[in-house]
């Protein structure tokens, strides 16, 4: 398979910056004080644990998530291509490749939107069939498609891969490399992220910074940081909580008792997704998956790595609440 995003209609060399900016969601800061930019042939990946703000950072370059403090300064020219899950989930159900197409470019002759599909692997009757019927993995590559007609000039791309096969994935990153755009790059598939990056950012508690190191060292340093967060937590369990105490003591009723039963169950729970998280990454990282006959497994071990992501993020929020109200209680 081959596969293209173009030239960019428009190449500035300064395309986005974030200064000083704090990131997060109403009254939650997730990051604080970033300073990150991005110039034309840039190539990042951003590497960190799940749940420590990844998203959270691409969301506030594209713009869709309005800075807490600090400021966002775009070129007037800056064109996004943005892919993340719920990119995939928005294709329009009932209609057909063309359809969407012709959404955002009404104005092309047929042929034109014809040759283009064909070059993404739409050809024939496949152009004018319904979505409904298509896999993970076409959507993906349509909804890939729709970004690369647009000719951006910058792709944020969050876990482009998760439904591909070995095919596609090869052509993404082939195609990735030949893009003279920036790129921001988020996945757990260690194959693509290291043949399309050329620099790491690491997102890790509260911060953004440059990782000078590798894929190796990054491993061992997640390693080393999950092993200490297990020792931190270990003795955290067994000392007593002097705040909580207090206002249980003055409170005196079973709310306070319930709320901080909630909270160590979520707790639990948020430790268990990330230790399943962490085996599927370290799964997702075998070479040997990466041969003609891993596609299946790499396929299933995406599902999996996105259903839970999704539970690891239904429980974190359930968390926040539960902890603000014990806090405040």
């Amino acid at each position: 398979m081959h596969i293209q995003f173009g030239q960019p209609a428009k190449l500035p060399h300064s395309l986005i910056r974030l200064n000083a900016a704090d990131c997060g969601y109403g009254n939650t800061r997730i990051l604080e004080q970033v300073g990150f930019g991005l110039e034309a042939g840039d190539r990042v990946g951003l590497l960190g644990p799940n749940g420590a703000g990844k998203s959270t950072l691409v969301k506030t370059l594209v713009g869709e998530l309005p800075l807490l403090e600090g400021e966002r300064v775009a070129h007037p020219d800056l064109r996004i291509g943005y892919f993340a899950q719920h990119t995939v989930e928005s294709l329009t159900a009932g209609q057909s490749p063309m359809w969407h197409l012709k959404e955002i470019a009404p104005e092309a002759g047929e042929q034109v939107l014809r040759n283009f599909l064909g070059q993404w692997y739409f050809v024939g009757d496949r152009a004018f069939e319904s979505v409904d019927g298509f896999s993970g993995g076409e959507r993906a590559r349509l909804a890939l498609a729709l970004i690369a007609y647009r000719q951006p000039n910058v792709l944020l791309l969050d876990e482009p891969t998760n439904h591909l096969d070995i095919d596609m994935r090869e052509a993404l990153a082939e195609a990735l490399s030949d893009f003279d755009g920036a790129i921001v790059l988020v996945s757990h598939d260690r194959h693509l992220i290291g043949l399309v990056s050329e620099t790491f950012w690491r997102v890790a508690d509260g911060h953004v910074d440059p990782f000078n190191g590798d894929l190796d060292e990054y491993a061992v340093w997640l390693k080393a940081r999950s092993n200490k967060l297990d020792q931190a937590a270990s003795k955290a369990k067994n000392e007593p909580k002097p705040a909580v105490q207090a206002k249980s003591i003055a409170r005196s009723t079973g709310e306070q008792e319930r709320l901080q039963k909630a909270v160590d169950k979520l707790e639990k729970q948020m430790a268990e997704l990330d230790s399943q998280l962490a085996h599927i990454q370290e799964e997702m990282a075998k070479p040997e998956l990466y041969q003609s006959d891993g596609g299946a497994v790499l396929l299933q071990l995406g599902q999996q790595q996105q259903k839970l992501e999704t539970q690891r993020a239904q429980a974190e929020a359930q968390w926040l609440e539960s902890y603000s109200m014990l806090e405040n209680g």
